[in-house]
């Protein structure tokens, strides 16, 4: 037992990881780090998330859970801050907890963070199907219900050909030079935000103040709805929102001056896309009672469209088609990044951890894209919802309390940083708290799909992982 202890916290060098990510060329600065983040932030989740929140959980009181979210995720964009900038290195949490407190440890938040980047890829390309499906049915166009969703028995949908067309153009995307497309995300980010603006400006103006009352809805019993269970719920639901600057930190290997740059791509992506989200659910609110957004996967288009708004609600449909695909492209980014973060430290395959002539990881991409074709064209969008956040959530916390780690290293074989979390050693805890707090009222769904991706990941790990990693050939 005690020599299995050993292996499981045999820790990766810092140096090491860093001569092997030095085949991945760096060239993202902050304004390429907050286009992927607000790519991510500013996408499916802002378009969608806020309606189906206040319909199942928390009514008119939306902008309170986004609050609470925005609280517990900036707590972590502290600690993420911090470790990014202190070990540049690709894989983000799955690379900095195996220098931290070892391989086992970090397999650990590496395997959790892949089904919260795996769910997430799925999730945008389901959001994206239903933006697409609403904007051709203006046109009279309608898919045959078997091709238009995931599985749902009621509706008779099984398979979402659009979910799949989107991961596939986004995989042959990304399997180009990645300067091109920063420059396509950091454009298409630019109009997502503007028309995120128009939308809060235009759809101020029919607001009915009657649709706010009462603003936090009495507590249904036995349920997740009405009251503080209500917002604690809503917040644990839209933490999905705030993967934005996990997936920056995923791309450190790749980022120019990571210790400055880094810092300020996540802290500034939690800020804007805070206020973006607030907004945005304060006005869907007052446009139509909370209840009408019940299973409306395109809530916003929506209530322009019912308001009148229907230029607006055109130009909103179309930036939505558009600008879905740049969270799209940050979360197949960040997932690629990770399955050869495994691969080049000998846990999966090696091949997975090979960098072709474009110094990209282009077996990890065409995994990830076949897979999340698969499982994204057949799991149903409301479902996904309620999963991403789980693996988000245990990342904050491996993070936040990996500070304890790194900090007394810093400056011995780590190097300072440039940015630091504040109020050490009383803030790291409070953020791991949060973020434990916020994941007790995920679903039970969520729970069951995270011990059971929790089991499989052991079972990969001590059947294959613990006996070829490259930290035992390094012993």
């Amino acid at each position: 037992m005690k020599k299995l202890w050993e292996r499981i916290t045999r820790q990766e060098s810092p140096e090491n990881l860093e001569a092997k990510d030095a085949r991945l060329k760096p060239h993202m600065t902050t304004k390429d780090l907050l286009g992927l983040g607000l790519g991510m932030v500013v996408g499916t989740a802002i378009f969608t998330l806020p309606g189906i929140v206040a319909a199942e959980h928390t009514g008119p009181a939306v902008a309170l859970s986004f609050v609470v979210g925005a609280i517990g995720a900036g707590l972590a964009a502290l600690a993420y801050a911090e470790t990014s900038a202190a070990l540049p290195v690709a894989g983000s949490a799955f690379s900095w907890i195996s220098v931290l407190f070892g391989e086992g440890f970090g397999w650990i938040a590496g395997w959790l963070m892949l089904a919260e980047y795996f769910l997430a890829i799925t999730f945008v390309a389901s959001g994206w199907s239903a933006y697409v499906q609403g904007f051709l049915s203006e046109f009279g166009f309608h898919l045959p219900a078997w091709l238009s969703s995931g599985y749902n028995p009621q509706t008779g949908g099984f398979f979402d050909i659009f979910a799949a067309i989107s991961i596939i153009l986004v995989g042959l995307l990304l399997s180009r030079k990645m300067e091109g497309v920063n420059k396509l995300e950091n454009i298409i980010v630019i109009l997502k935000v503007a028309v995120v603006i128009l939308f809060i400006v235009v759809g101020f103006t029919s607001i009915k103040y009657s649709n706010f009352h009462p603003f936090i809805p009495a507590h249904k019993a036995g349920t997740a709805f009405g009251g503080m269970t209500g917002i604690l719920a809503g917040a644990a639901q839209v933490f999905v929102a705030y993967g934005g600057f996990d997936v920056i930190a995923s791309n450190t290997a790749e980022t120019k001056d990571p210790g400055k740059n880094m810092p300020r791509g996540i802290i500034g992506t939690l800020i804007i896309g805070s206020l973006l989200f607030i907004g945005v659910s304060l006005v869907l609110v007052g446009m139509f009672k909370y209840t009408n957004y019940a299973n409306n996967a395109e809530a916003s288009a929506w209530a322009l469209r019912k308001s009148g708004h229907m230029i607006t609600a055109n130009l909103l449909a179309v930036v939505a088609i558009v600008g879905m695909f740049a969270s799209l492209i940050g979360t197949v980014l960040a997932s690629s990044r990770l399955i050869y973060a495994f691969g080049r430290d000998g846990l999966l395959s090696k091949r997975l951890g090979k960098v072709n002539k474009h110094h990209l990881p282009g077996n990890a991409l065409l995994v990830v894209t076949i897979a999340a074709v698969l499982v994204g064209s057949i799991l149903p969008f409301t479902f996904l919802a309620n999963l991403v956040s789980a693996g988000t959530l245990i990342s904050f916390m491996f993070v936040s309390l990996g500070i304890y780690a790194l900090r007394p290293r810093e400056g011995k074989d780590i190097p300072v940083p440039k940015f630091r979390m504040p109020l050490y050693p009383v803030l790291p805890a409070v953020s791991a708290l949060v973020s434990f707090i916020i994941f007790l009222e995920l679903s039970n769904d969520a729970k069951i799909l995270t011990f059971v991706w929790f089991i499989v990941g052991a079972i990969i790990y001590f059947g294959y992982g613990i006996r070829h990693s490259s930290v035992a050939d390094q012993k």
